[in-house]
C-alpha cells in the first residue's frame, strides 16, 4: 500500500510539471534571445573595422610594409564581404524585422529602429564603396534567399538617402540603453544621419552634382555633427576583450608598419603637429623618416618611423565619422557653389576644420596659426580644392577606406606612388566564392559594371574621372 500512495503521488507530480507554464523553466537572468539594443550594440562592436585594417592603409598609403611586403605591392586578390552581412548588417536586420516584437523598456522602439537604419546605412555605404556593387535589396533573407541579387550602386545610394530621411524622421523623445556609441542621446544619432547624407552626396561631385548639391543642402539644413563631442567614435578599453588593433598586433611584436613617405612627405615640410602624433621619432638618429611605399628590400624598422604611441595604445579610440570631415565637406561645397559664401565660406571652414582636426588627435594647436600661415598650407583660391582634399586625406589617416574614397574621388593627394608599376586600385575584388555559389548574380554585376573583366582596376558608379 505504501508502495502504491508513492506511484500515485510521484504520477500527480508528473502531470502537475507537465501543466506549468513554458516560462517556469528560463532563467530570466541568461535570456536565450537577444533584445533590440543588444543586438544594435553587438552591432556596434563591428565599427573598428571599418577603419582599423592594415589594408585600408595601404589603399590610401598611409602606411608601409616593413615585413613580408606583398598587400602593398596590390596583388589581384579578392576580399571578402561575407563578414559584414553575417555578423553587424544581420544583427540590425533582425531588429528591423522584429518591429512589433521590441521591447520599449530600452528606448522609445522608434528610436531603436532608427539607430539601426542608420548603423545598417552606414555599413552599407562603406562595403559599396568598397566593391561597387553589392547584394542589397535581395541581402540578409537567411535560407529565403542564399543566392542574392547585385543591387547596383547608383540604386543604393538612392535608397540610403531615403532610409536615413525615415530614420530621421521617425525619432522621438527619449534615449536608448545598450548604447556604446552616444550613450543613447538620439540627438547625436539624429545629427549622424544627416552627416553621413552630407558626405555620401559629396561622393557624388563627378558623377551627379546635381543630386549631390540638393542631397548636400537638405542634409546640412537639418543638421550635422557640431563639435567633436558629436563624432562618431569607437572607443576601445585598457583590456584584452575590447583593445585596439593595432595595439594587439604591436604586443605580438610585430613592427609590421611604419609610416609612408607619401604621408611624410605631406606633413613633415610644413611641421604639421599631427606627425608627432601619427608616429613616432625612428630609433636610429630620433628623426620622423617615411618609408617609401611599396619598398621591398633592406627594411630596417629602426631606420623609420613606425606607428605612434597615441595610435597603438590599447586603449586608442578610432575615428570614423568626424566634425573635421563636416567642415572640410562644407569648405569644399563653398568653393564648388554649392553652399553660399565663396571663397571666404571655403576658407573659414577649411581653417576651423584643421582646428578640429588637431584637437581631435590631440595635437599642439597652439601651433595652428603659425601652421596655416605657410604657404603650402594658407589657403589660396587657385588650388583650394587640392588643400582642402590633401588636408582632408591627412585628417583621415588611420581611416584607410574612407581616405581612398576620397583619394579616388578627388586625385588627391597627388603623390601616390606605384609600386612595382602597378596603380593605386579603383575597387576590391569579390570573393572568389561568389563565381561558384551565386554564378548568375555575380556575372551579371561584372558584365553591368566592368564589361566582365574582375579586377581592381574597375571604377565604382561615382568615379567618373
Amino acid at each position: 500500500m505504501k508502495k502504491l500512495n508513492i506511484m500515485i503521488v510521484s504520477a500527480l507530480l508528473l502531470v502537475g510539471c507537465n501543466n506549468f507554464e513554458d516560462d517556469i523553466n528560463i532563467n530570466p537572468n541568461r535570456p536565450s534571445v537577444a533584445s533590440g539594443t543588444q543586438l544594435i550594440a553587438n552591432a556596434m562592436l563591428s565599427l573598428p573595422g571599418l577603419s582599423s585594417s592594415p589594408q585600408g592603409e595601404f589603399m590610401s598609403q598611409y602606411l608601409s610594409e616593413t615585413q613580408y611586403v606583398n598587400a602593398s605591392l596590390y596583388p589581384q586578390s579578392s576580399t571578402s564581404f561575407y563578414g559584414w552581412y553575417q555578423g553587424p548588417l544581420m544583427n540590425l536586420q533582425t531588429v528591423l524585422n522584429s518591429a512589433d516584437e521590441l521591447s520599449g523598456n530600452e528606448g522609445p522602439v522608434p528610436n531603436q529602429l532608427a539607430v539601426a537604419k542608420i548603423l545598417k546605412s552606414y555599413y552599407i555605404w562603406s562595403l559599396t564603396d568598397r566593391w561597387g556593387d553589392i547584394p542589397y535589396t535581395e541581402a540578409l533573407m537567411g535560407s529565403d534567399n542564399f543566392t542574392p541579387a547585385y543591387d547596383t550602386q547608383e540604386f543604393i545610394y538612392t535608397d540610403l538617402f531615403n532610409v536615413l530621411d525615415e530614420a530621421s524622421s521617425q525619432i522621438v523623445t527619449g534615449n536608448i540603453t545598450n548604447d556604446i556609441i552616444y550613450g543613447g542621446d538620439m540627438n547625436k544619432w539624429f545629427k549622424l544621419a544627416n552627416t553621413l547624407k552630407m558626405l555620401m552626396a559629396l561622393r557624388l561631385s563627378e558623377v551627379n552634382p546635381t543630386l549631390g548639391k540638393e542631397k548636400f543642402a537638405a542634409a546640412m539644413q537639418a543638421g550635422v555633427l557640431e563639435s567633436n563631442d558629436d563624432n562618431l567614435v569607437f572607443k576601445h578599453l585598457a583590456d584584452a576583450n575590447n583593445q585596439n588593433y593595432w595595439f594587439g598586433q604591436l604586443n605580438q611584436g610585430r613592427e609590421w608598419w611604419a609610416i609612408s613617405t607619401t604621408l611624410m612627405d605631406k606633413i613633415k615640410p610644413v611641421g604639421d603637429p599631427r606627425l608627432m602624433v601619427y608616429g613616432n621619432p625612428n630609433r636610429t638618429d630620433g628623426d620622423y623618416t617615411g618609408l617609401v611605399f611599396g619598398e621591398t628590400v633592406n627594411i630596417d624598422t629602426e631606420k623609420y618611423s613606425l606607428l605612434g604611441d597615441a595610435i597603438t595604445a590599447q586603449d586608442a579610440p578610432v575615428y570614423l565619422v568626424t566634425y573635421a570631415q563636416v567642415l572640410f565637406a562644407e569648405a569644399e561645397a563653398a568653393k564648388l557653389g554649392w553652399i553660399a559664401g565663396g571663397d571666404a565660406t571655403a576658407e573659414e571652414n577649411y581653417t576651423m576644420a584643421i582646428e578640429a582636426s588637431m584637437d581631435q588627435w590631440g595635437a599642439d594647436i597652439s601651433t595652428l596659426d603659425e601652421f596655416m600661415s605657410q604657404p603650402e598650407i594658407a589657403y589660396n583660391s587657385d588650388t583650394a580644392l587640392e588643400q582642402i582634399a590633401t588636408q582632408r586625406w591627412v585628417h583621415l589617416f588611420m581611416h584607410g577606406y574612407e581616405g581612398w574614397a576620397e583619394y579616388r574621388r578627388t586625385g588627391y593627394p597627388n603623390n601616390m606612388s606605384a609600386p612595382d608599376g602597378a596603380e593605386v586600385p579603383n575597387r576590391q575584388m569579390y570573393i572568389e566564392t561568389e563565381q561558384f555559389n551565386n554564378t548568375e548574380n555575380y556575372n551579371e554585376a561584372i558584365q553591368r559594371q566592368f564589361g566582365g573583366a574582375e579586377s581592381l582596376y574597375g571604377k565604382v558608379w561615382w568615379d567618373v574621372d
